[in-house]
Parts: C-alpha cells; sequence; structure tokens
C-alpha cells in the first residue's frame, strides 16, 4: 500500500465527498481539506442552489477538516498551499485550473470524470451522453493537466447503465461503486510519475455546456432526439424541460414516450412523440 498521503478533496455534493473521503481513508490516506466552487466560473457570483448546498456540505463535513470556498483560482491556490497536501482529487468541478494551482500538490492533481475519455471531455458528460442516447456510461480517473481531461489515465471502466428514466439519485447508484474501485487503483499508482497511460489522439470529442437553442424543442428532429432532449432536462431537475407550442399555448415539457400514451401528441421529422407531463409557461409581461 503507498504510504499515508495527505489529500484535499474538491467536488459538489454532501455524498460525493464522503464517498471520495471513505473511499481515501480506506486506502489509508488522509483527506485534510475540502474545496467547494460557488460558481459554475471563477469571479462570478456565488449561484443560489450552491450556497444552500455549500449549507449541507458544512452540516456533514467531518470533525477536524475544513471547507474552502474559493472564489476564484487563484484563491484556491493560495488556501491549498497551507495544507501541504501530497494530492488533490476533484470530482465535478468547472473550473480550468492553472499550472500553478496543479503543481501545489506533491504529487499533482487527479480528476474523476464521468466517460470513457478522450470521449466527451468537458464539464457535461453525462448530459451529452443522455442527449445522444447513450445506454451506458464510463468513468475515467486521470492525472490533471491544463488542458480540460486531457491527461493520462490512471483507472478507467465502462458500462455503467444509463435507463431511459435516468435521474442523478438512480445513476448515482450505478456510479458510486465504480468511483471507489477505480480511485482506490488511482491512488496506488499516483506517486510513481511514470504510471498512466496517454489518451488516444482518435476518438475525443467534447461535452460542452448546453447552448441555449436547446432549451426549445425543434418538431424537425427525430421523435428519439426529442425524446433525449426532454430526459436530459429531466436529469437536471424534475421541473425542467424544453419547451413547445402545442395548439397555440407555449408548454415546458417534463416528459415524453416514444409510444402511444395519454398526453399530447406532437408530430417530429419521422414520428409522433406524446408529452406525458408538461406545464404552461408563464407569460411575461
Amino acid at each position: 500500500m503507498t504510504d499515508g498521503m495527505r489529500i484535499g478533496l474538491i467536488s459538489f455534493g454532501v455524498a460525493e465527498f464522503a464517498t471520495l473521503r471513505e473511499t481515501c481513508v480506506d486506502s489509508g490516506h488522509d483527506p485534510v481539506v475540502y474545496a467547494y466552487s460557488r460558481s459554475m466560473r471563477p469571479r462570478t457570483p456565488t449561484d443560489e442552489e450552491a450556497s444552500r448546498t455549500a449549507g449541507r456540505i458544512t452540516a456533514a463535513l467531518p470533525a477536524g477538516t475544513d471547507l474552502l470556498l474559493p472564489g476564484s483560482s487563484e484563491g484556491l491556490g493560495a488556501a491549498l498551499r497551507g495544507y501541504a497536501i501530497d494530492l488533490l482529487v476533484c470530482y465535478g468541478f468547472s473550473w480550468r485550473l492553472p499550472r500553478s494551482v496543479l503543481r501545489i500538490p506533491r504529487y499533482g492533481a487527479v480528476n474523476i470524470h464521468c466517460s470513457m475519455l478522450p470521449k466527451y471531455r468537458g464539464p457535461a458528460p453525462v448530459l451529452w451522453a443522455i442527449r445522444n442516447g447513450d445506454t451506458h456510461l464510463g468513468m475515467t480517473v486521470h492525472r490533471m493537466n491544463e488542458e480540460f481531461d486531457a491527461g493520462p489515465v490512471l483507472a478507467q471502466q465502462d458500462g455503467i447503465p444509463l435507463p431511459d428514466d435516468v435521474t442523478p439519485q438512480s445513476l448515482w447508484t450505478g456510479l458510486s461503486p465504480v468511483l471507489r474501485s477505480l480511485l482506490s487503483t488511482a491512488l496506488e499508482r499516483v506517486p510513481d510519475p511514470s504510471a498512466g497511460e496517454p489518451q488516444a489522439p482518435d476518438g475525443v470529442s467534447h461535452a460542452g455546456l448546453l447552448e441555449p437553442e436547446f432549451s426549445v424543442v425543434d418538431p424537425a428532429k427525430t421523435a428519439r432526439e426529442v425524446h433525449n432532449q426532454v430526459r436530459t432536462f429531466h436529469f437536471m431537475g424534475p421541473h425542467l424541460g424544453p419547451v413547445t407550442v402545442i395548439d397555440g399555448r407555449p408548454l415546458k415539457v417534463l416528459r415524453t414516450s416514444l409510444t402511444a400514451a395519454d398526453g399530447l401528441r406532437l408530430d417530429c421529422a419521422d414520428a409522433p412523440i406524446w408529452i406525458t407531463a408538461s406545464e404552461p409557461v408563464a407569460a411575461h409581461c
């Protein structure tokens, strides 16, 4: 077993932090500090939901562990220097970390990414997998460099199911045991500077933030494409959905069916789709 390392953890939720911590402790290491980004981009105002999440993380914080709420990469780096960490472990962090931060830990930083890299590099791999109708998802633990999700692979596994009605909660059931296994392997390998396989130059794809146009249903798309669009929004939140117009009424589409069902019919490019749950879109004055 690798000698115990002092580890900093960056993640986005109570369950995620707890799983990272438990895996590190079970592998003989000491997580000494958490960091949570309070905005999607550095130097921007705190997101409304982020402030509530930070409260939940604080309430569940293990005794003796500090929580950092950085407003910038520079601020994060300045704080981390005081903890003399050996490794930074990231899972769900949207900021691009500069070299000055990546070089602070003795062994650098590793990232846990929800795809079979180099597929779906970027901040939204799960959303793009659902959008594209993928039936399963992969997970990769890789060394971090200044490019998004491009560093050498330390551990990787495919085959995590993405069922039609996938939600963050149901997906976590499949993700969490894979995360534990892969991170344990990566922690064993990371002190060896030569460990890690370069990512293949082919098969690279990107999973950026969803474009604004994606929030509107386009009937010129296929029924499957529209169904996956609605599934993507449902994954982000049960009351989120793209907008369409039925009989002159703008509706937020919450759930759809590819087979005949109770609900409103919408004719798409190749076949109809049935809107089984929707909400009226409030008019703005």
